[in-house]
């Protein structure tokens, strides 16, 4: 079985960034998968829960308002493992391009006073939501953009090589 795009990425050499992972078409149109890598996986602690939550709702809101993008975005959300999210976006722009939104987003969490849609009638888990840790991830992660801004790195996926033997068996080099 082929594995998914985003199992195919090293994440042993993948820094904190925004990369493009993926790229499809939909009907006529193209939409792109953004990696927006918060954390270091499996060097740094993963982002804490409630305040992965509590970005999730600030973020995907300041997004889904932006007057340039809003009408581009398609979805913002949490990986899995806690240590980014996933933005998806109509069209098909290098990941360079979304600098100045993620840069953005990320620092308007700090000017919130409230978690929106944080409630019974609006959320599945109204109660995992810390604001302040929310805030320190975010600015942490706006400092590291700004202070990286022309590394390459934190565009480029570092890709793993499957070497497959002659009789088929693939494996990861390390």
């Amino acid at each position: 079985m082929d594995l998914i795009p985003s199992f195919t990425v090293d994440h042993t050499r993948i820094v904190p960034g925004m990369f493009t992972s993926r790229v499809d078409q939909v009907g006529d149109g193209i939409v792109t998968t953004y990696d927006i890598r918060v954390t270091k996986p499996n060097t740094e602690p993963a982002v804490e829960v409630a305040a992965m939550h509590t970005l999730e709702h600030i973020i995907a809101t300041f997004l889904r308002n932006d007057p340039v993008w809003k009408d581009d975005i398609i979805y913002w959300g949490p990986m899995g493992c806690l240590t980014g999210f996933y933005l998806i976006l109509k069209g098909n722009r290098p990941s360079k391009e979304i600098y100045d939104l993620i840069l953005r987003a990320f620092d308007s969490v700090k000017d919130a006073e409230d978690v929106p849609g944080a409630t019974a009638e609006n959320c599945g888990n109204f109660r995992l939501h810390n604001i302040e840790m929310a805030k320190w991830y975010a600015a942490r992660f706006a400092k590291y953009l700004e202070e990286n801004k022309d590394n390459a790195a934190i565009f480029e996926y570092p890709k793993a090589e499957r070497l497959v033997t002659e009789d088929g068996r693939q494996f990861f080099d390390s």
